[in-house]
């Protein structure tokens, strides 16, 4: 954005006194330890000075023409202007009946039928399988939607910025030949797919076709599918699994491999909204698609590009109570847009990651091997019930809950896109901080000043981590429009209501994404002093506890193993060990840690017992490579440290965990409640209203998700199978009340309130 304005509407110069010393940093590159050779791919340095442009603008230079005539209707001229591919009606079902496949499963279903009227039955039936599935573009329709869109933008957003580099990278991609662009994407509005649509378009990256949800009005639907919506035919939404997908999953196959072939853009929404930090059942049956394509040989690769979309607040989204998303329709999207347009304008950002080849990342699958290796319920359950923890040097075999090898790949893309990549290129909003700074350090009143100081500090913080932001401009006046957006009308200034604190937890979730590893750290730091200060006394304090390296990893593994990487943007490619080392190094980096003297006496922190040295696990952090000079080797050890310009920063990424924690606990007391078995949707709801009960509390639908798949993982909980469906039960260990004052307990010594 150029101008920020003030409360008495006057323009601010743009200046950045608090970035002047830090390069901005370049975001979205892709992962080197899966895709290696995609690293150098696309992207060159220069890239990032490329700058920035409001694609809510359309100015005369995106036409052909100069003028002051033309900069008037600049915005027809350039929708006028875009290559939008033609189709002809008949072409696309006729390939798709030439497919082998397609033809085989539809002649299955035709037994006791003449050859010309099995013919036309088997035209109809998958002619009415593909009208479902899309319809062909309206030319006409695309562009008057398209050109009316950036005038709804620039009155919804002072601005939505595109780092220009970013865009560069992805029209190198789209110049491949025979090699399709996938982009995958989480989704935090229902505007963000006309925003990605119109954005392609205008790039001249060209029409994609957009997934859609299943909650969608028949009006809409049908508006959506001759912009370029598709959708999943009826057939597959009563489907349980491959087997029953039949003819329409079947044509969806077919329908998926020529949408590659004519390298259309595929925008795939990985969530709905709002979104609930796993893969939805619509988004994971396109990647098997995609999946599908490359294995069958109808393209030689794809290429993935994940999508970041940032607002300082999401459109639709202010008046969230974590409730799941209700059925859309043309109606129901108009009163949306008209209360957004009641709200202060905010800001937006779309950013683009490297692509990266889809053929290495499955030829490399270095996320199946943690799928199907030791689970949570083998490492982390022996911990909560106080038994010995037990030899996991070896990989265990494949679960049955894991799935197909197909299967296994979406997994294990859905979580390296869920968890890295969509939160790695999406950029930091200055709602977000604020957010951050008001739910978890100042619970109270705060005057506008001390709030300023610490917005200030925060960014330092998350600048030093190379962490981008999506926002420029005065201190104060970043602040005051952070404020002006978190403001619902009529309310004043002060501490966050419980109405209030589940918007505030989303918009943080940001912060907790980049930070979530060393906060993480925090939270184990944490658990180790409430375990040494009973021993040690009041007199020591924190400052002159000293902290061994080997309990402190543990610890981490521990924390680790609880949550699932998506909650802390990790890479789900790394074992849980490396992430603890790596952890503890950004610790002592980040200046949380100080390394003590070697010949100090690192007995301070020094109380857990140890485990059993006849096999080395992942618990096992020691250095055995000369285990003869063990005795004269001293241990390395840390103590407390408070980094510059931030004070409390410890106690501040503590806190960030804290409404994920709260609700983990929550839940694990609500285990005494319920009768068992019962239906997981049941349990949901019931454990919905049980946090709601807390007024003190974080009560958010994706977070109570996120506790159920943990519980799962850990062995707490079980599916039973009975011919009505699955039922939840409780485990054999947890069905002891002892057992389940252990989990609480275990969860209990990481949270801080």
């Amino acid at each position: 954005m150029k101008t920020w304005i003030s409360n008495s509407d006057q323009n601010l110069e743009v200046f950045i006194p608090f970035l002047g010393k830090y390069h901005r940093p370049v975001l979205g590159r892709c992962c080197q330890t899966c895709t290696p050779r995609s690293w150098d791919g696309f992207y060159a340095e220069d890239l990032s000075t490329l700058g920035f442009r409001d694609v809510s603008r359309v100015t005369e230079g995106d036409t052909r023409f100069r003028g002051w005539l033309v900069r008037r209707v600049c915005g027809f001229l350039a929708a006028w202007e875009w290559k939008i591919p033609s189709e002809t009606p008949r072409e696309l079902p006729e390939k798709i009946c030439g497919g082998r496949r397609v033809q085989d499963v539809a002649s299955s279903r035709a037994h006791g039928c003449g050859g010309d009227e099995r013919s036309r039955r088997h035209w109809k039936e998958i002619c009415r399988i593909l009208g479902e599935i899309q319809a062909p573009l309206s030319p006409l329709l695309l562009r008057l939607c398209h050109w009316m869109l950036p005038k709804l933008l620039s009155r919804l957003f002072l601005s939505v910025q595109l780092q220009q580099g970013q865009l560069e990278m992805v029209l190198r991609a789209a110049r491949t030949p025979e090699v399709p662009l996938v982009f995958l994407c989480t989704q935090q509005s229902q505007l963000d797919g006309p925003l990605l649509s119109f954005l392609l378009l205008s790039q001249g990256i060209g029409a994609p076709r957009v997934t859609v949800g299943t909650r969608i009005s028949p009006g809409l639907r049908s508006l959506l599918q001759r912009l370029g919506g598709i959708f999943l035919p009826s057939g597959m939404a009563q489907a349980r699994s491959e087997r029953d997908e039949g003819l329409p999953g079947t044509v969806l196959d077919a329908y998926v491999q020529e949408v590659l072939r004519s390298r259309q853009p595929l925008i795939i929404f990985l969530e709905e909204p709002p979104g609930l930090l796993r893969l939805s059942d619509p988004a994971r049956r396109w990647l098997l698609r995609v999946l599908r394509a490359l294995r069958d040989g109808a393209v030689p690769d794809v290429r993935i590009v994940p999508v970041g979309i940032a607002y300082d607040v999401a459109p639709g989204g202010a008046g969230r109570d974590g409730a799941p998303p209700q059925p859309l329709g043309i109606a129901a999207c108009l009163r949306a847009a008209f209360q957004a347009l009641r709200r202060p304008r905010g800001c937006a950002r779309v950013d683009f990651s490297q692509p990266f080849s889809l053929r290495e990342f499955v030829e490399n699958n270095l996320v199946g091997p943690t799928l199907s290796g030791n689970r949570p319920e083998q490492l982390l359950l022996p911990t909560i019930l106080g038994t010995s923890v037990p030899d996991v040097g070896n990989v265990g075999t494949l679960g049955a809950s894991v799935g197909t090898e197909e299967e296994i790949l979406v997994t294990a893309l859905e979580l390296h896109t869920l968890s890295a990549d969509s939160s790695a290129c999406s950029a930091i909003m200055a709602v977000g901080i604020t957010a951050a700074l008001l739910l978890h350090r100042h619970r109270e009143a705060v005057l506008l000043p001390r709030l300023m100081r610490d917005f200030s500090g925060l960014l330092e913080q998350l600048l030093l981590r190379g962490r981008a932001v999506g926002f420029r401009g005065q201190l104060r006046a970043l602040v005051l429009h952070s404020l002006r957006q978190l403001q619902p009308p009529g309310a004043g200034l002060g501490p966050p209501e419980a109405s209030a604190r589940g918007q505030l937890v989303r918009l943080a979730g940001g912060i907790r994404q980049r930070l979530g590893g060393e906060a993480a750290g925090a939270c184990a730091i944490r658990a180790l002093l409430l375990e040494v200060l009973p021993i040690l006394g009041t007199p020591c304090g924190p400052p002159g506890i000293v902290l061994s390296r080997e309990e402190l990893l543990r610890k981490i593994l521990e924390v680790l193993l609880l949550l699932p990487p998506i909650l802390l943007g990790l890479q789900p490619c790394q074992p849980p060990e490396r992430h603890s080392l790596d952890i503890l190094d950004k610790l002592v980096l980040g200046g949380l840690l100080e390394q003590e003297e070697p010949e100090s006496e690192c007995r301070g922190c020094d109380v857990a017992p140890r485990p059993s040295s006849r096999g080395r696990s992942c618990w096992d952090f020691t250095d055995d490579s000369d285990s003869d000079s063990e005795d004269r080797v001293p241990k390395r050890c840390y103590k407390l440290s408070e980094p510059q310009g931030f004070p409390g920063f410890l106690l501040f990424l503590c806190r960030l965990l804290s409404p994920v924690l709260w609700s983990y606990g929550r839940a694990a007391e609500f285990l005494d409640r319920p009768p068992w078995p019962q239906p997981e949707a049941d349990y949901v709801e019931a454990l919905l209203e049980f946090l709601d009960e807390d007024e003190d509390g974080y009560p958010d639908r994706s977070l109570a998700l996120s506790s159920l798949q943990s519980f799962k993982d850990m062995g707490v909980l079980e599916e039973l199978q009975t011919p009505t469906g699955p039922l939840l039960q409780l485990s054999q260990p947890f069905q002891s009340a002892s057992n389940r004052e252990k989990l609480r307990a275990f969860i209990h010594q990481f949270t801080q309130l």
